[in-house]
């Protein structure tokens, strides 16, 4: 649909709306750029406190896969006309909490009644417009490293459906509330060339833009992608979310696979994550130092493949 649009010609756009990135980057001095991103969505858990802390760690994300650091933040809120108003405290306190840890200021918002509650940010941030982390800028011989998980997407459908494990709950949440502040932090002392969060498009998705915007393919070693606790069992069980088989009809068809990789496996990897870690294709002869400095400070951080030539299949899964 976007790409329907009129275009509009800024020289101070750095990053729009046309390369499918995380945020946008405006310039607004030599040395400053303002990163901006909006993010909301209905309720995953069952706790309103908790989702509201989810709601503000998933808005934020885009600000740190840009490289920027977040600096204030307006809510918005759908919220049924008799719904119960305490029910909306906790999310707003959640939320609150979140941006609060972030060094975030929560300056304002707007709210709509809806029968059905939905809740996010729209986050503005600053940024130095030559240190930006496109998600186009990979280059050949980079190394991919992730830095939570996969598995909210299935966790949180066993969770609606009521058969979700307490385990596979906490684990899922703790990942949901868990800033990428640190990792940001800690990526931007070596040398990343490309960087994206992976959200709603799921692993495969989100590897898509990467690949498609650098003009190069990748390479998965599906056995080293991490996955939460219980993330293969809900597949095994059908906690399948429709986003995941959206993901998978649109982009499956760019996945070369080799060798036996298990069914569910291949299914997580188009999983919808809420709130998930951060891809850094990072140089080559860094990505070891830096998946050491991420593991030090208790990012689940793996290196799962590389940017290759690009070839036959834009994602070979192996």
């Amino acid at each position: 649909m976007l790409g329907k649009l009129a275009r509009q010609h800024d020289p101070n756009v750095l990053v729009g709306f046309d390369t499918a990135d995380d945020a946008g980057v405006y310039k607004i001095s030599a040395s400053q750029a303002l990163v901006q991103t909006v993010d909301f969505f209905t309720p995953i858990v069952d706790d309103p406190y908790t989702f509201g802390q989810i709601a503000a760690t998933n808005s934020l994300s885009d600000v740190y896969a840009m490289g920027g650091r977040p600096l204030s933040a307006l809510a918005v809120v759908c919220f049924p006309d008799k719904g119960d108003l305490n029910i909306l405290e906790q999310i707003l306190a959640g939320g609150l909490a979140k941006m609060m840890e972030a060094g975030c200021a929560v300056i304002g918002g707007h709210s709509v009644r809806d029968p059905e509650i939905k809740f996010g940010y729209a986050v503005t941030g600053m940024i130095d417009p030559g240190r930006v982390w496109a998600n186009s800028t990979a280059r050949q011989g980079d190394k991919l490293v992730l830095t939570k998980a996969l598995g909210t997407g299935v966790i949180s459908t066993a969770i609606k459906r009521g058969e979700a494990q307490q385990r596979w709950i906490d684990t899922a949440v703790k990942s949901m509330t868990t800033l990428n502040a640190k990792a940001a932090e800690i990526a931007a002392g070596f040398n990343v060339h490309a960087a994206t969060d992976i959200t709603g498009f799921g692993l495969i998705g989100h590897l898509r833009e990467v690949a498609k915007g650098s003009g190069l393919s990748v390479r998965i070693n599906a056995a080293r992608v991490p996955v939460l606790e219980g993330a293969l069992d809900c597949v095994r069980l059908g906690f399948v979310p429709g986003g995941l088989n959206a993901n998978r009809d649109f982009a499956e068809c760019l996945v070369g696979y080799e060798g036996e990789i298990p069914t569910e496996v291949k299914t997580l990897l188009f999983d919808p994550q809420t709130a998930g870690g951060l891809l850094l294709s990072v140089a080559g002869e860094d990505a070891s130092a830096l998946v050491a400095a991420l593991q030090k400070a208790g990012a689940p951080a793996v290196e799962i493949g590389e940017v290759v030539a690009q070839g036959k299949a834009l994602i070979r899964v192996v």
